[in-house]
């Protein structure tokens, strides 16, 4: 009796997650149901939504899902390549679904704006990555990209490629990002350094130098927050 399980298909029409998302739309559904969508199938012993609990149990949620390397998620039990490639293709929409509002342009107000566009993805880069949020005179956002790759440091980062797309594109501002692999948001004397480099080239330019995120695991610091930098 321990191996019995009920399949989807046996459950009430009410209970099964597509007719649910059909019925009463996607906010209704759980992140299991969510899930269990888009695997499918579950494994022998284990419906499709047992399955999908256990994924998300077992593997901190949604961003444990997003951090787990591609080939590691095709080795769990009951995923194998074509599973994984749903799941990640879903992630990757939520994140550029973030970037892409055409018609409803990004405005940042906070330093949690920012925190919330790249978190996922950067808190668990295995390499330090610095990011430059591009903002015209409304905040709005009108690029991010992506500078350098690398210990951040005074001799690593060159401050002209750090402006070098916000002058191209006329920006008024830029919100700076990088990410401490270690887990830890703390920012080092090097991260102050450049920050205060930044802001100074910043003035001669004309472009303000809004914050200087840090981003770790499951925390982040806001240098302009700590006045770091910042008298």
């Amino acid at each position: 009796m321990s191996n019995y399980f009920i399949s989807v298909k046996e459950l009430p029409t009410s209970e099964q997650p597509r007719e649910r998302l059909r019925d009463f739309g996607p906010q209704a559904l759980s992140d299991a149901e969510i899930l269990a969508i888009l695997l499918r199938v579950g494994v022998q012993g284990m419906n499709v939504i047992q399955l999908a609990q256990l994924l998300l149990r077992e593997h901190g949620g949604w961003h444990g899902l997003q951090k787990i390397e591609f080939n590691d998620l095709c080795r769990v039990r009951g995923m194998g390549e074509a599973k994984a490639a749903h799941i990640k293709a879903a992630l990757e929409i939520g994140r550029r679904l973030l970037l892409a509002a055409p018609n409803q342009p990004l405005q940042i107000t906070s330093p949690a704006d920012v925190v919330g566009l790249l978190q996922v993805e950067m808190s668990h880069l295995d390499k330090e990555h610095l990011r430059v949020v591009i903002l015209n005179t409304k905040n709005h956002v009108l690029k991010i990209e992506n500078v350098t790759i690398g210990s951040l440091n005074s001799a690593s980062v060159r401050i002209a490629e750090v402006f070098r797309e916000p002058i191209r594109l006329n920006a008024a501002a830029i919100i700076v990002v990088h990410n401490h692999p270690s887990g830890d948001p703390t920012p080092s004397p090097d991260d102050i350094l450049v920050t205060k480099q930044l802001i100074q080239a910043g003035q001669l330019l004309d472009i303000d130098v809004l914050d200087h995120l840090v981003i770790g695991q499951a925390r982040w610091v806001s240098m302009r927050e700590r006045r770091l930098a910042w008298l």
